[in-house]
């Protein structure tokens, strides 16, 4: 390290936040504090920031200045950018060779202050949330090729590369995706992309029927007509203490009726569309229905609004996200009735539930009953009110250990986000 880049790592590491831009200086700024134990608090643009614990932290990593396209190989399929890149500058930027990002994106902006703000691709990989496509094409660990980092001991370290098949070793990516910058700090990630179909079309069903709901997720996750998007938006609940915005979110043209509706989505060129519509008319028997079609342009509003969870748009309420074997939908559905206002993604895996300010009781009540169905829930957004007598995250004691052990290896004092996800780590 040359004598003028400590002069400027001494500076840096004077202050209460740092605003590296490059990774060096990361490597510098957390190996000083791991010998000081110094914990340490990563962010980019704060979008997500409301998920998960607040930290208590000494000092603040921002990665907000670690922004930039470092290569994009459009014939090679694949992006390597730096932590701190807008996720709309990427998307702007495959657009242009129309492609995009091989999963589908969330955007938290509207449920956190009723507008777009999509954030960096590092918090976005931190979270691992992914869109209506994930029951289909994966969550976003599957389309990380690779990665650079430094640990919390402030050693740099690199997993995987620009092709898809990782031949390595143990593929780190999937360990680090989702860990909310609880494992290591991220500078630079490589993603796989992929090419924009042509044209899409999205069928509603009518139905308030669970049973029909949980029979027509079935027949559509089974299918062989590539369905890329499967939701239930049911009547919402006669409940002021909600925003009850479901007839304006989802106002389009071509949604011919009222009330509950399944919609599904179909992607490709139009002749293939059309070839796949006319089986799984047969297949879901959908002349037993009422149904409506959105075009092109309608289908890509409507997605855009599931994606954008504008149902939620600046609630105050608590917002849970849970998933669930698909198989046991009937049950959640049930359970919550029209009690809650909800919707259901990924043809029956995904919940996301609204549930009032002050009613935590509630919570704990839907987290055992989804327990008891063998799926997890995670509290995304808390209301004012929210006491923390329940944990945000699911986690079982063997689960808690072995993300003991993970941490253990990746931030041996600790100093990574602190009781982000789980208190004891």
């Amino acid at each position: 390290m040359s004598i003028e880049a400590k002069k400027n790592s001494q500076i840096s590491l004077d202050s209460e936040i740092f605003k590296p831009e490059d990774e060096q200086t990361v490597s510098d700024i957390i190996r000083d504090c791991y010998k000081k134990n110094l914990p340490i608090e990563i962010i980019g643009s704060n979008s997500k920031n409301f998920i998960g614990y607040n930290l208590q932290s000494a000092k603040t990593l921002d990665f907000s200045n670690l922004s930039g396209i470092i290569e994009y190989l459009p014939e090679e399929l694949y992006i390597k950018v730096k932590p701190g890149t807008p996720l709309v500058l990427i998307e702007e930027t495959l657009d242009k060779n129309n492609q995009q990002l091989a999963f589908e994106t969330i955007d938290f902006g509207f449920i956190q202050n009723g507008k777009s703000n999509k954030g960096t691709i590092g918090g976005y990989v931190a979270c691992n949330f992914a869109g209506s496509r994930r029951f289909k094409l994966g969550n976003v660990r599957d389309h990380i090729l690779g990665f650079r980092g430094v640990n919390g001991k402030g050693d740099i370290v690199k997993s995987g590369g620009t092709v898809v098949k990782n031949v390595t070793g143990y593929d780190l990516s999937k360990v680090v995706t989702g860990s909310f910058g609880t494992l290591i700090a991220l500078t630079e990630i490589t993603l796989k992309v992929s090419p924009k179909k042509s044209s899409q079309s999205t069928i509603a069903i009518h139905t308030d029927n669970s049973i029909q709901v949980s029979q027509l997720f079935d027949k559509i996750l089974s299918s062989s007509n590539e369905v890329s998007g499967s939701v239930y938006i049911p009547d919402e609940p006669k409940n002021k203490k909600y925003n009850l915005n479901k007839s304006e979110i989802f106002k389009f043209n071509d949604l011919k009726y009222e009330g509950s509706f399944l919609a599904f989505r179909l992607e490709g060129d139009k002749k293939s569309i059309e070839e796949r519509k006319k089986d799984l008319t047969k297949e879901l028997e959908l002349n037993k229905f009422k149904i409506s079609t959105l075009d092109f342009y309608q289908s890509v509003l409507f997605w855009q609004k599931i994606n954008n969870l504008e149902l939620f748009t600046s609630t105050r309420n608590n917002i849970l996200r849970v998933v669930i074997p698909p198989a046991s939908s009937e049950k959640l559905m049930k359970y919550l009735k029209n009690k809650y206002k909800f919707y259901i993604d990924w043809s029956g895996s995904l919940f996301w539930i609204e549930v009032e300010d002050k009613e935590e009781t509630n919570i704990k009540d839907i987290k055992r009953f989804v327990l008891d169905i063998e799926g997890y829930l995670t509290v995304i957004k808390k209301s004012e009110k929210f006491s923390f007598e329940e944990s945000l995250f699911t986690i079982n004691e063997n689960g808690l250990l072995i993300s003991k052990k993970i941490k253990e290896s990746f931030d041996p004092k600790k100093i990574f986000n602190p009781g982000k996800m789980y208190r004891e780590i």
